[in-house]
């Protein structure tokens, strides 16, 4: 179901889309902006408050409103925030507890809601469109309207959007750098993809993706991934900036000062890494028709073998993410290969299971036929046709005019 949709034939006729752009708000706009981010804060904290009281008093699980708040004495100021915000304060903490009621069920793991201190999480709100015919939110060129923000905040296109949209939800994003950002979701009737349908399994292009701690990934090509860490390549510039962080007196300008200094370098890696990683998944999905990868729990990786940061700077699980949805926008396909699957250990020429492989061994010596090749490449080639005869199941017999590819996870609009 797409994002923002409760109702599934509606969300099968629609596509949305994200885009991403950095703002320069007006010192009044910034305090407005800030207001409305704050306020939203404090009613997490509150309701999460009432919720844990409630709790404690044996009563049945409930998530409060805003509006319940607004008439308490002390807090008549909520009347002036985006009342918008505020409600998706109660949609966001009601899912944070569903999510944690599944967990304790058996599900996937989610924590416990937690409170939002004022200067170690993230500043942001998202409000959202309230009427089509009389919209409190729209873009006019690179003016972008808020609710309660008398004069539109200018954004800095970076790249176009695609016209024929309808302008959904804004979300106001304060980083620590002290930059704005605004995230805006779009809606779009959904189009038939434009990919050329192939007339058999031949003439369909796949590739196989093995993930590489050094260098993201090798593909069953055996062409290397051009990517580098960049968080590895300002590692020792952070350390640095935090030993002096750590000798100023917290709460002081200098002190915050500091504290800007290092964000900056962390948003720096992190800009560096999604702008490769933006480009590797559209130059593959560009490439190819259907590929293939491994269904790896990243959470375990990191936890195991002292791989966090390594793992975190490769940021595969984005990378696959982005595969996903520019996929689904392409009309191409992403198999999941399961990830008990023996591609290291199978020979991908007699298909010989080397059991006694360890992770150590970064070539492939196959005891059986002697095949001799790199452990990672030999992988890829093994997911490559995994994934490709698990494609070929979902296809029509005789036919590869409509491929069909199961998804193991529906993609999330981009927010590039």
């Amino acid at each position: 179901m797409s994002v923002g949709q409760k109702d599934e034939a509606k969300a099968a006729a629609v596509t949305m889309k994200a885009y991403r752009f950095a703002g320069s708000p007006t010192p009044e706009q910034a305090h407005l902006l800030s207001q409305f981010a704050g306020s939203c804060r404090f009613m997490w904290n509150r309701m999460l408050a009432d919720i844990n009281a409630s709790y404690e008093a044996g009563e049945k699980y409930s998530c409060p409103t805003p509006a319940k708040y607004k008439d308490v004495p002390g807090l008549e100021w909520l009347k002036n925030m985006d009342s918008l915000g505020l409600a998706n304060v109660q949609l966001h903490l009601d899912a944070a507890f569903k999510r944690f009621f599944k967990s304790c069920a058996g599900g996937p793991f989610a924590g416990h809601p937690s409170f939002k201190k004022k200067h170690e999480s993230t500043d942001s709100y998202t409000t959202n469109l309230a009427n089509k015919k009389h919209p409190n939110i729209f873009l006019d060129g690179c003016l972008l309207k808020l609710p309660k923000i008398k004069e539109p905040i200018r954004l800095r296109l970076h790249r176009q959007v695609e016209p024929g949209g309808l302008l959904k939800s804004v979300t106001v994003t304060h980083e620590a750098t002290g930059k704005w950002y605004f995230s805006l979701l779009f809606e779009y009737p959904k189009q038939e993809s434009t990919a050329v349908p192939a007339k058999n399994k031949e003439q369909l292009r796949h590739i196989g993706l093995d993930m590489s701690l050094p260098k993201l990934y090798v593909d069953s090509n055996g062409n290397v991934a051009d990517f580098y860490k960049p968080y590895r390549k300002v590692e020792a510039k952070i350390a640095r900036e935090q030993r002096k962080l750590s000798h100023m007196v917290k709460g002081s300008n200098n002190y915050n000062k500091q504290k800007q200094r290092i964000a900056k370098l962390h948003a720096k890696a992190k800009r560096q890494r999604n702008d490769m990683l933006h480009k590797l998944s559209f130059r593959l999905t560009e490439q190819y028709d259907v590929i293939s990868i491994e269904d790896l729990d990243m959470a375990a990786i990191k936890q195991s073998l002292h791989f966090g940061k390594s793992a975190s700077d490769n940021g595969w699980g984005n990378f696959t993410r982005m595969l996903a949805y520019k996929a689904v926008w392409k009309g191409k396909h992403i198999v999941k290969v399961d990830k008990w699957f023996p591609s290291s250990k199978t020979c991908c020429k007699c298909g010989h299971i080397h059991k006694e492989l360890t992770l150590s061994d970064r070539l492939y010596c196959c005891p059986n036929c002697g095949n001799l090749m790199d452990r990672d490449h030999q992988a890829a080639i093994n997911i490559d046709k995994e994934g490709f005869r698990l494609f070929c199941e979902e296809l029509p017999s005789g036919c590869g005019d409509s491929p069909r590819a199961e998804l193991s996870a529906h993609p999330q609009p981009s927010a590039a």
